[in-house]
C-alpha cells in the first residue's frame, strides 16, 4: 500500500478504528450517484451514511440547475442531461477545494478489484494513485463523464487529495477524528464543510475563537450554499452568518442524523446583508459564547470594526448610555437598537419552497421528490397563522425566527 493511499485512508476512516470497519458501513459508502426515477434531478441515497456527500452534491447541483441553466423545466432531466449537471457540479466541488495550486486531483482506485475485496484492504476500495494537474478548464466530458457512476468515496477522495491531506489534517479541530464515523457510517462536519466551502474546519461559527489557549476555526467567507442544522435550535451549537446566508437560497438541513436540503427560487432571500445584520454579526463574533452581550471594554473593538465613531469619549459616552447600571456589560439589543433603529431583516415575506430527502423509505410512497410548500416570515408571532410544530420548521427558525409553512402535501417533510 503506497503512503499516499495510507494517508488517504487514515484521513477518511481512521487509523484504530480501521481495522474493525464492518462490511456493511463501508458498503454504505460504495453506492454511485443514482437519479430518482420519480424526480429527474433528484439523487437517490440507499442507505443511511452517505448523505454527508450527496446532500451537499445535491445542494450544489440544484444551485447549478436554478441559476446558470437554462432548461425550461428544473425538475425533469433526460440521462445525458443529468450527466452533464452532476459533472458540472462536481466540478465546482472540486474547484473550490483546490489548493493554491489551482489544479486537483483525480484518485484512481486499482483495476480489477471486487467490491468485496476492496472492503478486505484495511477498509479500502483498493489501492490508489493520484493523478494531479487537471486544471478547472479541462473538458467535463473528460473529467466527469466516466465518473458519473463512481463511488461516493471516490468523490470524498478527490475533494481530499484535491484539498490536499496535510491541509485538512491542519483544519480538523481533533487530527484523530476521520471523516467518516467507522462505526456508525455518518460524515463529520469537517467533512461537511470541506464539500461546502473547500475548507474542513470543525465548525460552524464565523472566523476563528480562542478557547484555553486553542484557537478554533471556523468558517471565514460567505458560503456558496448554506447550512442549518436542528441542533442549533436544540442550543447545542450556533452557526454563523456564512453559513445561515449563503449566495445562493440554498441550505443542508441537518436533523440529529441525516442531512437534507431546503431551498428556493426566489435570490431576494439572500440579498446583501443589511447594516444590521452585518452589525449583529460582527457583535457576536465577540461574544463566542452566544450570551447576548459583551464586556464594555470590547466596545471600543466592535465599533471599530464597524467603522463607526470609536474616539475615546465618544466610547465613554456610548458606556455611559448602553450600561446605565455600570453592569460592565454591552447587550446585544439596546446595541443595535442605539445605532441601527428600524433596520428589519431583508427579503420577501412570503416564498414558495421545497425540500429534498434522498432516502426513498422519508419520502411519501416511498418516492424520492422534491416537496413543494409555502414559507410566510413576519416580523412577529401571530397566532392566526400559526403551524403545527415540527422539526423543519424548529429549524429553519434558526434563521426565520417568526417562518410559518404550508406544505402541499398532508404531512410535513421529514428531516430524518
Amino acid at each position: 500500500m503506497s503512503e499516499v493511499t495510507k494517508e488517504l485512508l487514515e484521513l477518511v476512516w481512521g487509523t484504530k478504528s480501521s481495522p474493525g470497519l464492518s462490511d456493511t458501513i463501508f458498503c454504505r459508502w460504495t453506492q454511485g450517484f443514482v437519479f430518482s426515477d420519480s424526480e429527474g434531478s433528484a439523487l437517490e441515497q440507499f442507505e443511511g451514511g452517505p448523505c454527508a456527500v450527496i446532500a451537499p452534491v445535491q445542494a450544489f447541483l440544484l444551485k447549478k440547475l436554478l441559476f446558470s441553466s437554462e432548461k425550461s423545466s428544473w425538475r425533469d432531466c433526460s440521462e445525458d442531461e443529468q450527466k452533464e449537471l452532476l459533472c458540472h457540479t462536481l466540478c465546482d466541488i472540486l474547484e473550490s477545494a483546490c489548493d493554491s495550486s489551482g489544479s486537483y486531483c483525480m484518485v484512481s482506485w486499482l483495476r480489477g478489484r471486487t467490491t468485496e475485496d476492496a472492503a478486505r484492504i484495511s477498509g479500502s476500495p483498493a489501492q490508489s494513485s493520484c493523478q494531479v494537474g487537471h486544471s478547472s478548464a479541462l473538458a467535463v466530458e473528460e473529467l466527469g463523464f466516466e465518473r458519473f457512476h463512481a463511488l461516493i468515496q471516490t468523490c470524498v477522495a478527490d475533494v481530499c487529495t484535491s484539498r490536499g491531506i496535510e491541509n485538512i489534517k491542519n483544519s480538523i479541530e481533533d487530527a484523530n477524528e476521520p471523516l467518516i464515523d467507522p462505526v456508525y457510517g455518518h460524515g463529520s462536519q469537517s467533512l461537511i464543510n470541506l464539500l461546502l466551502t473547500g475548507h474542513a474546519v470543525s465548525n460552524v461559527w464565523d472566523g476563528d475563537r480562542e478557547c484555553s489557549g486553542m484557537q478554533l476555526l471556523g468558517i471565514h467567507e460567505q458560503a456558496t450554499v448554506g447550512f442549518l442544522t436542528l441542533m442549533e435550535a436544540l442550543r447545542y451549537c450556533k452557526v454563523g452568518s456564512y453559513l445561515k446566508s449563503p449566495k445562493f437560497p440554498i441550505w443542508i438541513v441537518g436533523s440529529e442524523t441525516h442531512l437534507t436540503v431546503f431551498f428556493a427560487k426566489d435570490m431576494a432571500l439572500v440579498a446583501p446583508e443589511a447594516p444590521s445584520e452585518q452589525a449583529r454579526r460582527v457583535f457576536q463574533t465577540y461574544d463566542p459564547e452566544d450570551n447576548g452581550f459583551i464586556a464594555d471594554t470590547l466596545l471600543e473593538d466592535v465599533m471599530k470594526a464597524l467603522d463607526l465613531v470609536s474616539d475615546p469619549e465618544y466610547i465613554n459616552l456610548m458606556k455611559n448610555k448602553l450600561d446605565p447600571e455600570g453592569l460592565g456589560i454591552i447587550l446585544l439589543g439596546p446595541f443595535l437598537q442605539e445605532f441601527f433603529p428600524d433596520q428589519g431583516s431583508s427579503g420577501p415575506e412570503s416564498f414558495t419552497v421545497y425540500h429534498y430527502n434522498g432516502l426513498k423509505q422519508s419520502n411519501y410512497n416511498e418516492k424520492v421528490m422534491y416537496v413543494e410548500g409555502t414559507a410566510v416570515v413576519m416580523g412577529f408571532e401571530d397566532p392566526m397563522l400559526q403551524t403545527d410544530d415540527t422539526p423543519i420548521k424548529r429549524c429553519l427558525q434558526t434563521k426565520w425566527p417568526y417562518i410559518e409553512l404550508l406544505w402541499t402535501t398532508d404531512r410535513s417533510p421529514s428531516l430524518n
